[in-house]
């Protein structure tokens, strides 16, 4: 099993920055991709941003230019700069753990961002 910790979230001003973290423990044998998704009440969750091992990222349309997704070992981060109010949501981890060909997927417990003045 892997646990996924979260942190970086808080209140924040339109055209603010945050930058989340999260850190995988546990039993890990070999980390894929990494993302952050986000979740606001009664809509699914939706993508944010991904990385790959080789460093290949991708992004929403929305916060193209203005997000920034790294990795490090077993943590991963979201560099949120020139955040604007429809970025408030539950920002939630994602880790894929390979084993033998076979694709784990883990998620952490959130956490929330929220922009207003």
């Amino acid at each position: 099993q892997v646990q996924l910790v979260e942190s970086g979230g808080g209140l924040v001003q339109p055209g603010g920055s945050l930058r989340l973290s999260c850190a995988a423990s546990g039993r890990i044998f070999s980390i894929g991709v990494m993302g952050w998704y986000r979740q606001t009440p009664g809509k699914e969750r939706e993508l944010v941003a991904t990385i790959t091992k080789a460093l290949t990222r991708n992004y929403v349309d929305s916060v193209k230019s203005r997000f920034t997704i790294s990795r490090d070992n077993a943590k991963v981060y979201l560099q949120m700069n020139d955040l604007k109010p429809e970025d408030t949501a539950v920002y939630y981890c994602n880790v894929e753990d390979w084993h033998y060909g076979v694709k784990y997927d883990y998620w952490g417990r959130g956490t929330q961002v929220t922009v207003s003045s």
